[in-house]
């Protein structure tokens, strides 16, 4: 795996590049805004308005990445409601494997990407992935047998990952952190629409028969993020040779890719597929946290230009925006998960309705999100938004744990807004305390890590979500109903269609177990998302950095230019 390894350099009046002698007095003349310890009692340092000066260029590099995050949360959550159909049109019954194989390459390959835009640059690693990503794209919709789906799947992973880690990247390079709020909240919004109207989407075509076009789709998109990427987003590169290049690669980060493949293929297997005390999870899980570990401890030894720089983590403030991104990672898939599954098997919705019915709670999520990064651009503060999110995320599960089976209409649709208040909130909010800290040429690796510590939180939080509901429905459901389902270890998913042919009353109790098993998930995530409320206040309120990195930004301008770029 390549290391995130450049010299660091801030914004300056000059285009000194790094390495030279008088980059020492630059960085020094802007420490009051990069160092952690020197701002800690500082001001905050509110911007004006965000969008004011840039040029058509900006927003057509903009709204490439914007049509590139789409697609890759799109792909994420439009195949979840196809699922049975493909599996049956497929004859197969090994379905789950088609999201796993995504996540699974989407996650563990996120800091590779990073790495190489850091060594080859944005641009050539952006094309790279939108291209990787159709053809997956284009062999899972041709595929004629589930192993060729699941290997298109696969691959399109890799560059799902890629594209929503260098669509950050790339926000970073092009704006300082004291603009960005808004257009990460956009972004952020982009990603929650996009997951809200897939499974609807996904459902609709495989009922139509025509579940094959979910993935062709993506082609003619992928082709105009493409064109838009290839003119314009012509950010500067690493001006060094391919021998230099490649010895820049930290090769021993493969142990990492297979320690975390290792470790999210034990999760996903976990009370899905295996039972979590059988040897095919115990294993990879055990083998993945240890080659996980060793990874990071050679690094911290003996590698000089390690993927993970160790001093991102060094920072209290820093530390606690990683944590609380994990835990946000495990409660925004749990909920868009496991509230479609209480639709499903408490009031008999099927996959495209327990779609719509999640519309309360992923509708919400995006109006947060731009109007909590506005905001942080304006008031130049952070900390207030990240307890208020999660406030507001503990009272909406605390509020969404009181669903019962036959709980009405009102209840169902409301109280998962309150929670999607908070999650909007907070998907905004937590890279502000990550990136507070850092010097602008820190913040593109913090980036790529900011995004493996949020997709590892999503795997985590449905293998969570998983095992509490498999436990859960083997202790709640009625004996004469488990007995139809021959002890599978499946039983969570399995059981739900035939739910609705039961008989009175053994449809109320199974229904009545099922809403009882899915509040224990929402119980969990409380106390998880009281442990972020509390780490929240250990956040230092640090101004947000007016500086670029001049390393990289459009090329035909100097980076304090970048926002006034016209085409």
């Amino acid at each position: 795996m390549p290391a995130l390894d450049r010299p660091s350099s801030t914004k300056s009046s000059s285009a000194t590049m790094p390495g030279s002698p008088s980059l020492e007095p630059k960085l020094e003349s802007t420490i009051s805004t990069t160092h952690p310890e020197a701002d800690a009692h500082a001001p905050a340092t509110p911007a004006g308005n965000p969008f004011a000066g840039k040029g058509s260029r900006f927003w057509l590099v903009f709204l490439s990445l914007c049509i590139s995050c789409f697609l890759s949360a799109l792909d994420l959550t439009a195949v979840s409601s196809a699922l049975p159909v493909m599996a049956a049109d497929l004859h197969s019954d090994d379905y789950s494997w088609v999201g796993s194989a995504y996540a699974l390459t989407s996650t563990a390959l996120i800091p590779w990407t990073g790495g190489l835009a850091a060594i080859f640059g944005r641009r050539i690693t952006m094309l790279g992935s939108l291209v990787i990503f159709a053809i997956g794209s284009a062999v899972t919709g041709a595929g004629p047998s589930m192993s060729i789906v699941i290997l298109g799947r696969a691959i399109a992973g890799i560059g799902g990952g890629g594209i929503l880690t260098m669509t950050e990247i790339v926000i970073v390079d092009l704006l300082p952190l004291a603009e960005r709020g808004a257009f990460f909240g956009i972004v952020g919004s982009v990603w929650a629409i996009a997951s809200a109207i897939g499974p609807p989407i996904g459902g609709a075509l495989a009922s139509a028969g025509q579940w094959r076009w979910l993935f062709y789709l993506n082609l003619p998109l992928t082709a105009i993020a493409i064109v838009l990427v290839f003119f314009f987003l012509r950010i500067k590169e690493p001006q060094t040779t391919m021998k230099e290049k490649l010895a820049q690669m930290d090769y021993v980060n493969v142990l990492f890719v297979a320690g975390a493949t290792a470790t999210i293929l034990g999760l996903t297997w976990g009370g899905v597929t295996y039972s979590w005390s059988s040897y095919k999870v115990l294993v990879p899980l055990i083998l993945g946290l240890v080659g996980m570990g060793a990874f990071f401890w050679i690094e911290k030894r003996f590698v000089k230009h390690p993927t993970v720089p160790f001093d991102i983590l060094a920072n209290r403030t820093s530390l606690v925006g990683f944590i609380t991104t994990f835990i946000h990672g495990i409660a925004v898939l749990a909920a868009l998960y496991y509230l479609p599954v209480y639709f499903q098997a408490t009031k008999g919705a099927s996959a495209i309705q327990s779609g719509v019915d999640l519309f309360s709670l992923s509708f919400t999520v995006a109006p947060l999100a731009i109007i909590t990064g506005i905001s942080v651009t304006i008031t130049g503060h952070y900390v207030l938004q990240n307890l208020i999110g999660w406030a507001l995320i503990i009272i909406g599960f605390g509020l969404t744990s009181m669903l019962r089976w036959d709980s009405p209409k009102g209840a169902w649709v409301g109280y998962p807004i309150v929670m999607g208040l908070g999650l909007g909130i907070i998907y905004a909010a937590t890279n502000f305390p990550v990136l507070a800290p850092l010097k602008p040429s820190q913040q593109p690796h913090a980036m790529a890590f900011y995004g493996f510590v949020r997709s590892f939180g999503q795997v985590f939080g449905i293998a969570i979500g998983s095992t509490i509901l498999q436990n859960q429905l083997t202790k709640n459901l009625p004996p004469e109903f488990t007995a139809q389902l021959g002890g599978s270890a499946e039983i969570a998913f399995s059981s739900i269609p035939l739910i609705a042919d039961l008989a009175e009353p053994l449809r109320t109790e199974v229904r009545a177990a099922f809403a009882n098993s899915i509040q224990t998930i929402w119980q969990v995530l409380i106390g998880l998302s009281g442990l972020a409320f509390l780490l929240s206040f250990l956040m230092r309120s640090l101004p947000l950095t007016s500086e670029v990195d001049e390393n990289w930004g459009l090329a035909e301008k100097k980076a304090r230019d970048v926002e006034a770029v016209v085409a």
